[in-house]
């Protein structure tokens, strides 16, 4: 058996009064039909990153609608999350493609998992590229496949595309983010559904300013002093660097601002502690920048704190499958700017529900816009909550997966039926 993840529940009706009745009666209709239908999500890892944040709400609430919902973790070790995040990083266009032996070590441990998964799904929704050659090997353990994509494909390394291709290329349903992350020769069909965030998660539940300031407080910052804040992985495509670089721009004008760069380390990514300790040395021992990690004690109520309390949010992506970070902090009402790329435009009209930036001087400019104009940064954090409570929440999220079930299990052949007739002759 793949290692089981325990999710707790979720009620549905508790989302009503932020997203509408209309659409919570949508769902419950299109749940209807799909009583008692057994989904499997599987992915790489438990924690850290938003595949895993995603999952701890929608899995219970597909529960909650009436699916027999489970979420599975895939077994790995050193040497496969060391090849799967060399993969994650060329199909978001790093030149280093994997050596055959990583390629190997794919393989063999996609292998080892399939075998471990359980038969008898009607649907299995394999997440991301760690274990997508599931469905290769074990197309019988599920009357309907779904492969989920949480990165941007749009300008992969064309040798690890090529590769990894024939193994996503077939599965019946692709979702992906945005319509350019489409690889070309995908053959079954595909839907561009974007991810969401859950408003009533502690990470993104209301907190009063007084309670998001006692807690920014407790790691040393001074809460009447203004704070520039970014919330993602150390990861080089994240560019904190960029952050603190745009950072010191703004102190040379407002020596009194402070940046807190706050992110979790994944058991998917041992790169990212060497990317840390970068990002610490790029800050040369500023006691005005604050990093901070789950190790630190920053959990999900520390980063709604640091989020809710910030003056400005920044994502200074350099390639962004989505963002969920930038949801998090439009959901909380805060200015934002961010990185003119991947799905970040998606949730940001420019100049009217945050900014986008494609440089750090940029990024400066519009950040000492905010800090200067409190006014400027109240409305354009109103805009951009709108924005997310009509297209980001996760009962959207969940209604466009039980259409997706439907379609599917209704154009898959009837595997149960199938193997009742086997057995019958």
């Amino acid at each position: 058996m793949l290692q089981p993840v325990n999710v707790g529940t979720k009620s549905l009706a508790d989302y009503t009064h932020i997203v509408g009745r209309d659409l919570i009666d949508e769902i419950r209709t299109l749940a209807e039909p799909l009583q008692g239908a057994r989904i499997v999500h599987v992915s790489a890892t438990s924690f850290g990153g938003g595949v895993a944040e995603i999952l701890y709400t929608l899995v219970p609430l597909m529960k909650d609608v009436g699916l027999d919902c489970e979420w599975q973790v895939i077994y790995g070790r050193e040497e496969f999350f060391n090849a799967t995040k060399l993969m994650h990083n060329a199909l978001q266009g790093n030149p280093q493609d994997l050596s055959p032996e990583e390629w190997e070590t794919w393989e063999r441990y996609n292998e080892m998992n399939a075998r471990e998964l359980a038969p008898g799904w009607d649907v299995a929704i394999v997440h991301d590229p760690q274990p997508a050659a599931l469905l290769s090997l074990v197309l019988e353990k599920a009357r309907g496949w779904i492969w989920r994509c949480h990165i941007d494909l749009s300008t992969p390394n064309e040798a690890t595309i090529e590769r990894l291709l024939p193994y996503i290329a077939d599965y019946p349903q692709a979702l992906f983010h945005m319509a350019d992350y489409v690889p070309e020769g995908m053959h079954g069909k595909v839907s561009i559904v974007p991810p969401a965030i859950d408003p009533l998660a502690p990470k993104n539940m209301a907190l009063s300013p007084e309670d998001a300031a006692y807690v920014c407080d407790q790691f040393g910052l001074d809460i009447d002093r203004p704070l520039m804040c970014q919330v993602s992985r150390f990861d080089p495509w994240k560019d904190p660097l960029g952050v603190i670089d745009a950072y010191r721009i703004v102190k040379e004008k407002l020596p009194a601002v402070q940046l807190a760069l706050v992110g979790s380390m994944a058991s998917d990514d041992p790169e990212g502690w060497d990317f840390f300790n970068a990002t610490i040395a790029h800050a040369g021992g500023d006691p005005d920048i604050h990093i901070l990690n789950n190790f630190n004690n920053v959990g999900a109520i520390e980063v709604n704190a640091f989020q809710s309390h910030a003056d400005v949010v920044l994502q200074k992506s350099t390639r962004e499958g989505f963002g969920l970070t930038v949801t998090e902090a439009l959901w909380k009402g805060r200015p934002f700017v961010g990185g003119n790329v991947g799905g970040i435009p998606l949730q940001v009209q420019n100049g009217l529900s945050g900014y986008l930036v494609s440089d750090v001087e940029t990024a400066a400019e519009r950040c000492l816009d905010i800090l200067r104009d409190p006014a400027l940064g109240k409305a354009i954090g109103r805009r951009g909550k709108e924005h997310v409570r009509k297209h980001f929440l996760t009962p959207r999220y969940l209604r466009d997966y039980l259409r997706i079930f439907g379609e599917l299990l209704e154009a898959a052949p009837a595997a149960r039926d199938a193997e009742a007739a086997a057995e019958a002759t």
